[in-house]
């Protein structure tokens, strides 16, 4: 199963007894808050839970899946998540 981000909102508004409208507030606040963090080269650390931050990617080598060509990939910043033990512990 997949949660979407309806799926997510109505799970929220059941385990936290707010509304749609305020868990919908509440989680695009969360997600501009952690993505706000990430573009300005912060780490966002949940205690239990996990991490979320940027890294560096290197320039890298690969080809052109439809050319078979070789090219050049820029170096550039990606989003990154580390579970905590809390979240692994309890996917287990």
């Amino acid at each position: 199963m997949t949660l979407n981000k309806p799926d997510l909102v109505e799970k929220i508004a059941e385990k936290s007894e707010l509304s749609k409208k305020d868990a919908t507030a509440a989680l695009e606040a969360f997600l501009e808050v952690v993505t706000e963090a990430l573009k300005n080269g912060d780490k966002v650390q949940l205690t239990g839970f996990g991490s979320f931050e940027s890294r560096i990617r290197k320039e890298r080598k690969a080809k052109n899946l439809q050319t078979g060509a070789p090219i050049i990939v820029p170096e550039g910043k990606v989003p990154a998540f580390k579970a905590g033990k809390a979240l692994k512990d309890a996917v287990q």
